[in-house]
Protein backbone atom coordinates (compact mmCIF):
# COMPACT_ATOMS: atom_id res chain seq x y z
CA UNK A 1 0.00 0.00 0.00
CA UNK A 2 2.85 2.39 0.85
CA UNK A 3 4.45 1.73 -2.53
CA UNK A 4 1.21 2.64 -4.31
CA UNK A 5 0.87 5.86 -2.30
CA UNK A 6 4.50 6.76 -2.98
CA UNK A 7 4.05 6.29 -6.74
CA UNK A 8 0.77 8.25 -6.69
CA UNK A 9 2.41 11.12 -4.79
CA UNK A 10 5.35 11.29 -7.19
CA UNK A 11 3.08 11.24 -10.25
CA UNK A 12 0.89 13.95 -8.74
CA UNK A 13 3.92 16.14 -8.03
CA UNK A 14 5.21 15.72 -11.60
CA UNK A 15 1.75 16.48 -13.04
CA UNK A 16 1.42 19.64 -10.94
CA UNK A 17 4.87 20.81 -12.04
CA UNK A 18 3.91 20.10 -15.66
CA UNK A 19 0.69 22.10 -15.35
CA UNK A 20 2.13 25.05 -13.41
CA UNK A 21 5.75 25.70 -14.46
CA UNK A 22 5.12 26.20 -18.22
CA UNK A 23 2.39 28.73 -17.38
CA UNK A 24 4.76 30.54 -15.04
CA UNK A 25 7.36 30.72 -17.81
CA UNK A 26 4.70 32.00 -20.23
CA UNK A 27 3.62 34.73 -17.78
CA UNK A 28 7.26 35.64 -17.14
CA UNK A 29 7.87 35.96 -20.88
CA UNK A 30 5.02 38.44 -21.15
CA UNK A 31 6.46 40.57 -18.35
CA UNK A 32 10.14 40.36 -19.30
CA UNK A 33 9.42 41.25 -22.92
CA UNK A 34 7.12 44.06 -21.81
CA UNK A 35 9.92 45.58 -19.72
CA UNK A 36 12.68 45.04 -22.28
CA UNK A 37 10.73 46.33 -25.27
CA UNK A 38 8.57 48.95 -23.57
CA UNK A 39 5.29 47.13 -24.32
CA UNK A 40 2.51 48.66 -22.24
CA UNK A 41 -0.29 46.21 -23.11
CA UNK A 42 0.85 43.17 -21.07
CA UNK A 43 1.37 45.41 -18.01
CA UNK A 44 -2.29 46.53 -17.71
CA UNK A 45 -4.50 43.45 -18.08
CA UNK A 46 -6.30 42.92 -14.77
CA UNK A 47 -4.68 45.84 -12.97
CA UNK A 48 -1.59 45.24 -10.82
CA UNK A 49 1.37 44.54 -13.11
CA UNK A 50 -0.90 42.94 -15.70
CA UNK A 51 -1.51 39.83 -13.61
CA UNK A 52 -4.44 38.70 -15.80
CA UNK A 53 -2.59 38.69 -19.15
CA UNK A 54 -2.16 34.91 -19.17
CA UNK A 55 -5.79 34.42 -18.15
CA UNK A 56 -6.90 36.69 -20.98
CA UNK A 57 -4.83 34.69 -23.46
CA UNK A 58 -6.36 31.45 -22.20
CA UNK A 59 -9.91 32.79 -22.55
CA UNK A 60 -9.09 34.05 -26.04
CA UNK A 61 -7.87 30.62 -27.17
CA UNK A 62 -10.85 28.86 -25.60
CA UNK A 63 -13.30 31.13 -27.44
CA UNK A 64 -11.79 30.66 -30.88
CA UNK A 65 -13.38 28.21 -33.29
CA UNK A 66 -11.67 24.85 -33.70
CA UNK A 67 -11.11 24.65 -37.46
CA UNK A 68 -9.80 21.63 -39.39
CA UNK A 69 -8.98 22.30 -43.08
CA UNK A 70 -11.21 20.41 -45.51
CA UNK A 71 -8.29 18.70 -47.27
CA UNK A 72 -6.30 17.95 -44.11
CA UNK A 73 -5.55 14.47 -42.79
CA UNK A 74 -8.02 14.97 -39.98
CA UNK A 75 -6.84 12.32 -37.53
CA UNK A 76 -3.14 13.23 -37.80
CA UNK A 77 -3.98 16.94 -37.71
CA UNK A 78 -5.88 16.56 -34.43
CA UNK A 79 -3.31 14.26 -32.85
CA UNK A 80 -0.26 16.46 -33.55
CA UNK A 81 -0.63 18.89 -30.56
CA UNK A 82 -0.74 15.98 -28.10
CA UNK A 83 2.36 14.39 -29.70
CA UNK A 84 4.16 17.72 -29.28
CA UNK A 85 3.16 18.16 -25.63
CA UNK A 86 3.07 14.77 -23.88
CA UNK A 87 6.79 13.85 -24.28
CA UNK A 88 7.78 16.74 -22.00
CA UNK A 89 5.55 15.33 -19.26
CA UNK A 90 7.35 11.99 -19.56
CA UNK A 91 10.76 13.70 -19.40
CA UNK A 92 9.86 15.52 -16.17
CA UNK A 93 9.34 12.14 -14.50
CA UNK A 94 13.07 11.35 -14.84
CA UNK A 95 14.54 14.73 -13.78
CA UNK A 96 15.81 14.72 -10.15
CA UNK A 97 14.72 17.78 -8.20
CA UNK A 98 16.52 17.10 -4.92
CA UNK A 99 18.63 14.57 -3.03
CA UNK A 100 17.45 11.36 -1.37
CA UNK A 101 15.28 10.09 -4.20
CA UNK A 102 13.40 13.33 -4.95
CA UNK A 103 12.65 12.25 -8.51
CA UNK A 104 9.55 10.86 -10.18
CA UNK A 105 11.34 7.71 -11.34
CA UNK A 106 15.07 7.02 -11.29
CA UNK A 107 16.08 5.47 -14.63
CA UNK A 108 19.44 3.77 -15.10
CA UNK A 109 19.85 5.13 -18.65
CA UNK A 110 18.23 8.45 -17.79
CA UNK A 111 20.14 10.54 -20.34
CA UNK A 112 19.16 8.22 -23.18
CA UNK A 113 15.55 8.25 -22.03
CA UNK A 114 15.11 12.02 -21.77
CA UNK A 115 16.90 12.83 -25.03
CA UNK A 116 15.02 10.14 -26.94
CA UNK A 117 11.64 11.26 -25.62
CA UNK A 118 12.42 14.94 -26.29
CA UNK A 119 13.13 14.03 -29.90
CA UNK A 120 9.65 12.51 -30.19
CA UNK A 121 8.09 15.88 -29.33
CA UNK A 122 9.40 17.42 -32.54
CA UNK A 123 7.29 14.91 -34.48
CA UNK A 124 4.24 16.95 -33.44
CA UNK A 125 5.43 19.81 -35.65
CA UNK A 126 6.16 17.44 -38.51
CA UNK A 127 2.73 15.85 -38.22
CA UNK A 128 1.00 19.21 -38.07
CA UNK A 129 2.84 20.56 -41.09
CA UNK A 130 2.29 17.44 -43.20
CA UNK A 131 -1.38 16.97 -42.29
CA UNK A 132 -2.46 20.60 -42.79
CA UNK A 133 -2.63 20.43 -46.62
CA UNK A 134 -0.95 23.84 -46.70
CA UNK A 135 2.30 24.56 -48.54
CA UNK A 136 3.48 27.02 -45.88
CA UNK A 137 2.80 24.48 -43.14
CA UNK A 138 4.65 21.82 -45.13
CA UNK A 139 7.62 24.14 -45.60
CA UNK A 140 7.67 24.80 -41.85
CA UNK A 141 7.57 21.07 -41.17
CA UNK A 142 10.47 20.43 -43.54
CA UNK A 143 12.50 23.18 -41.90
CA UNK A 144 11.73 21.56 -38.54
CA UNK A 145 13.02 18.20 -39.81
CA UNK A 146 16.24 19.74 -41.16
CA UNK A 147 16.85 21.63 -37.92
CA UNK A 148 16.23 18.53 -35.80
CA UNK A 149 18.73 16.50 -37.84
CA UNK A 150 21.36 19.22 -37.50
CA UNK A 151 21.08 19.94 -33.78
CA UNK A 152 20.34 16.49 -32.37
CA UNK A 153 23.97 15.42 -32.82
CA UNK A 154 25.65 18.24 -30.80
CA UNK A 155 22.95 17.86 -28.13
CA UNK A 156 23.75 14.15 -27.72
CA UNK A 157 27.52 14.70 -27.82
CA UNK A 158 27.38 17.39 -25.13
CA UNK A 159 25.29 15.17 -22.86
CA UNK A 160 27.66 12.26 -23.51
CA UNK A 161 30.54 14.35 -22.16
CA UNK A 162 28.82 14.70 -18.78
CA UNK A 163 27.95 11.00 -18.65
CA UNK A 164 31.58 10.22 -19.45
CA UNK A 165 32.76 12.49 -16.63
CA UNK A 166 30.37 10.98 -14.07
CA UNK A 167 30.77 7.39 -15.25
CA UNK A 168 27.00 6.81 -15.34
CA UNK A 169 23.97 7.44 -17.54
CA UNK A 170 21.66 7.93 -14.56
CA UNK A 171 20.65 11.54 -13.87
CA UNK A 172 20.62 11.07 -10.06
CA UNK A 173 23.95 9.26 -10.42
CA UNK A 174 25.43 12.22 -12.32
CA UNK A 175 24.40 14.55 -9.50
CA UNK A 176 25.85 12.21 -6.88
CA UNK A 177 29.19 12.30 -8.73
CA UNK A 178 29.10 16.06 -9.38
CA UNK A 179 31.94 18.30 -8.22
CA UNK A 180 31.93 22.09 -8.41
CA UNK A 181 35.10 22.21 -10.47
CA UNK A 182 33.15 20.50 -13.24
CA UNK A 183 31.37 23.81 -14.04
CA UNK A 184 34.31 25.50 -15.84
CA UNK A 185 35.53 22.14 -17.16
CA UNK A 186 32.18 21.36 -18.83
CA UNK A 187 31.36 24.98 -19.78
CA UNK A 188 31.77 24.36 -23.51
CA UNK A 189 29.48 21.34 -23.35
CA UNK A 190 26.91 23.37 -21.40
CA UNK A 191 26.92 26.08 -24.08
CA UNK A 192 26.55 23.51 -26.87
CA UNK A 193 23.77 21.62 -25.05
CA UNK A 194 21.78 24.75 -24.23
CA UNK A 195 22.14 26.21 -27.74
CA UNK A 196 21.18 22.95 -29.45
CA UNK A 197 18.22 22.60 -27.11
CA UNK A 198 16.98 26.06 -28.04
CA UNK A 199 17.24 25.11 -31.70
CA UNK A 200 15.24 21.91 -31.16
CA UNK A 201 12.54 23.94 -29.39
CA UNK A 202 12.56 26.36 -32.34
CA UNK A 203 13.03 29.29 -29.99
CA UNK A 204 14.43 32.60 -31.26
CA UNK A 205 16.93 33.15 -32.75
CA UNK A 206 16.47 29.56 -34.05
CA UNK A 207 12.83 30.00 -35.10
CA UNK A 208 13.24 29.80 -38.88
CA UNK A 209 10.82 26.80 -39.03
CA UNK A 210 8.11 29.06 -37.55
CA UNK A 211 9.10 32.42 -39.03
CA UNK A 212 5.75 34.18 -38.55
CA UNK A 213 6.88 37.06 -40.79
CA UNK A 214 8.03 34.70 -43.59
CA UNK A 215 5.99 31.49 -43.74
CA UNK A 216 3.04 32.47 -41.52
CA UNK A 217 3.89 30.50 -38.37
CA UNK A 218 5.20 27.44 -40.15
CA UNK A 219 3.66 24.09 -39.31
CA UNK A 220 1.01 25.74 -37.10
CA UNK A 221 -0.58 27.99 -39.75
CA UNK A 222 -3.88 26.08 -39.87
CA UNK A 223 -4.25 25.58 -36.12
CA UNK A 224 -6.71 27.62 -34.07
CA UNK A 225 -8.16 27.72 -30.59
CA UNK A 226 -7.08 25.24 -27.97
CA UNK A 227 -5.03 23.10 -30.37
CA UNK A 228 -2.84 26.10 -31.17
CA UNK A 229 -2.63 26.82 -27.43
CA UNK A 230 -1.35 23.26 -26.87
CA UNK A 231 1.52 23.91 -29.26
CA UNK A 232 2.39 27.07 -27.33
CA UNK A 233 2.15 25.15 -24.05
CA UNK A 234 4.49 22.51 -25.51
CA UNK A 235 7.00 25.26 -26.27
CA UNK A 236 6.95 26.54 -22.69
CA UNK A 237 7.06 23.00 -21.29
CA UNK A 238 10.10 22.42 -23.50
CA UNK A 239 11.76 25.50 -22.02
CA UNK A 240 11.22 24.11 -18.51
CA UNK A 241 12.62 20.71 -19.50
CA UNK A 242 15.65 22.14 -21.33
CA UNK A 243 16.55 24.47 -18.47
CA UNK A 244 16.05 21.73 -15.87
CA UNK A 245 18.24 19.29 -17.83
CA UNK A 246 20.98 21.91 -18.28
CA UNK A 247 20.81 22.54 -14.53
CA UNK A 248 21.11 18.84 -13.71
CA UNK A 249 23.85 18.03 -16.22
CA UNK A 250 26.06 21.12 -16.02
CA UNK A 251 25.17 23.27 -12.99
CA UNK A 252 24.99 20.74 -10.22
CA UNK A 253 21.21 20.51 -9.94
CA UNK A 254 20.28 20.46 -6.26
CA UNK A 255 23.85 21.08 -5.06
CA UNK A 256 24.20 24.25 -3.00
CA UNK A 257 24.20 25.49 0.60
CA UNK A 258 21.93 23.39 2.85
CA UNK A 259 21.27 21.03 -0.06
CA UNK A 260 19.79 18.37 2.22
CA UNK A 261 16.84 20.65 3.01
CA UNK A 262 16.87 23.21 0.19
CA UNK A 263 18.08 21.13 -2.75
CA UNK A 264 14.74 21.46 -4.56
CA UNK A 265 14.97 25.25 -4.20
CA UNK A 266 18.43 25.37 -5.79
CA UNK A 267 17.18 23.31 -8.73
CA UNK A 268 14.23 25.65 -9.16
CA UNK A 269 16.36 28.80 -8.91
CA UNK A 270 18.93 27.61 -11.46
CA UNK A 271 16.17 26.51 -13.82
CA UNK A 272 14.47 29.91 -13.46
CA UNK A 273 17.66 31.80 -14.28
CA UNK A 274 18.15 29.75 -17.43
CA UNK A 275 14.49 30.30 -18.41
CA UNK A 276 15.13 34.05 -18.10
CA UNK A 277 18.11 33.65 -20.45
CA UNK A 278 15.82 31.91 -22.99
CA UNK A 279 13.41 34.86 -22.86
CA UNK A 280 16.24 37.40 -23.02
CA UNK A 281 17.63 35.74 -26.16
CA UNK A 282 14.23 36.04 -27.84
CA UNK A 283 14.17 39.78 -27.20
CA UNK A 284 17.81 40.47 -28.03
CA UNK A 285 18.77 38.59 -31.20
CA UNK A 286 17.31 38.52 -34.73
CA UNK A 287 16.27 35.30 -36.43
CA UNK A 288 19.02 33.31 -38.15
CA UNK A 289 18.57 32.33 -41.79
CA UNK A 290 18.21 28.65 -42.61
CA UNK A 291 21.74 28.45 -44.05
CA UNK A 292 23.13 30.17 -40.96
CA UNK A 293 21.33 27.65 -38.74
CA UNK A 294 22.87 24.71 -40.56
CA UNK A 295 26.34 26.27 -40.64
CA UNK A 296 26.24 26.96 -36.89
CA UNK A 297 25.31 23.36 -36.12
CA UNK A 298 27.76 21.53 -38.38
CA UNK A 299 30.77 23.86 -38.35
CA UNK A 300 30.62 25.25 -34.79
CA UNK A 301 28.57 23.19 -32.34
CA UNK A 302 29.58 19.70 -33.51
CA UNK A 303 33.35 20.46 -33.41
CA UNK A 304 32.95 22.12 -29.99
CA UNK A 305 31.05 19.09 -28.66
CA UNK A 306 33.76 16.74 -29.98
CA UNK A 307 36.42 18.93 -28.37
CA UNK A 308 34.54 18.75 -25.06
CA UNK A 309 34.47 14.95 -25.24
CA UNK A 310 38.20 14.86 -25.97
CA UNK A 311 38.88 17.23 -23.08
CA UNK A 312 36.77 15.08 -20.77
CA UNK A 313 38.74 12.00 -21.76
CA UNK A 314 42.06 13.74 -21.07
CA UNK A 315 40.92 15.03 -17.70
CA UNK A 316 39.57 11.61 -16.70
CA UNK A 317 42.89 9.96 -17.58
CA UNK A 318 44.87 12.60 -15.65
CA UNK A 319 42.63 12.23 -12.56
CA UNK A 320 42.86 8.45 -12.56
Amino acid sequence: MMDVLDVAWRLLAVLLAFLVLPLVVGQAEHKVMAHMQGRVGPMYAGGFHGWAQLVADGVKFAQKEDVVPADADRRVFQLAPAVALIPYLLVLIAIPVGPDGMVGQAIDAGIFFVLAVMGVGVLGSLMGGWASANKFSLLGGLRTAAQLMAYELPLLLAAASVAMAAGTLSLPGILEAFEWWWVPWQAIGALVFFTAGLAELQRPPFDAPIADSEIIFGAYTEYTGLRFALFLLAEYAGIVVLCALTTVLFLGGWHGPFAADLGWLWTLLKTSVLAFVVIWLRVSYPRLREDQLQRLAWTVLVPLALFQIALTGVVKVVIQ
